[in-house]
């Protein structure tokens, strides 16, 4: 079973970039709000599905204080030490433990000056291997239907896709284990 607290794996981006994909801590706070500050409007808008201009105390905490029993998130950051710096993430989270859960909902951010280098796809690529050795079946999401550079990352993903639209946004399954269930 993955060590989901204490995961690291040093990758490569598209362009030679060296990142780490790393679970994300506690202390990942002050790195969440310098990389949240950098987004622009509709990178915000489409992940959290509003406009915003900073995030709550609740909200900072939910995303960087997370229990990897219920949640399982993972940052990509570059340099170390004092320059290391979030540059992307992703998690899944279930409301029963993911012990014993089949499926889980999923989301990814990346900074804007880092799209189109990979770092949404090789996110759901851990994200895949650790909720499989979980035996988790499928994740799920609400996507909006004008974001193409995330449902481009999906339909290249080689996972089995399963869409259900609902007025601009798509609900999405990915089947782990080849079949899009939902």
């Amino acid at each position: 079973m993955t060590d989901t607290r204490n995961y690291m794996v040093a990758e490569t981006l598209r362009d030679g970039t060296s990142v780490a994909v790393r679970a994300i801590r506690a202390d990942d706070s002050s790195a969440i709000l310098a990389a949240f500050g950098g987004l622009n409007r509709e990178s915000i808008y489409t992940r959290f599905f509003t406009y915003k201009k900073d995030l709550t105390e609740t909200e900072l905490r939910q995303l960087a204080d997370i229990d990897f029993e219920h949640v399982v998130a993972l940052v990509v950051t570059t340099g170390t030490g004092e320059g290391e710096k979030l540059v992307g993430g992703g998690r899944y989270c279930s409301e029963a433990p993911l012990a014993t859960s089949r499926s889980a909902e999923w989301a990814f951010i990346t900074a804007d000056e880092y799209r189109g280098r990979g770092i949404a796809s090789l996110v759901l690529r851990h994200l895949v291997k650790i909720g499989r050795d979980q035996g988790l079946l499928q994740f799920e999401a609400d996507v909006l239907a004008q974001n193409q550079a995330m449902l481009a990352v999906l339909s290249r993903s080689g996972l089995a896709i399963r869409q259900r639209r609902e007025a601009n946004v798509l609900h999405v399954y990915l089947s782990l284990n080849g079949n899009a269930e939902g």
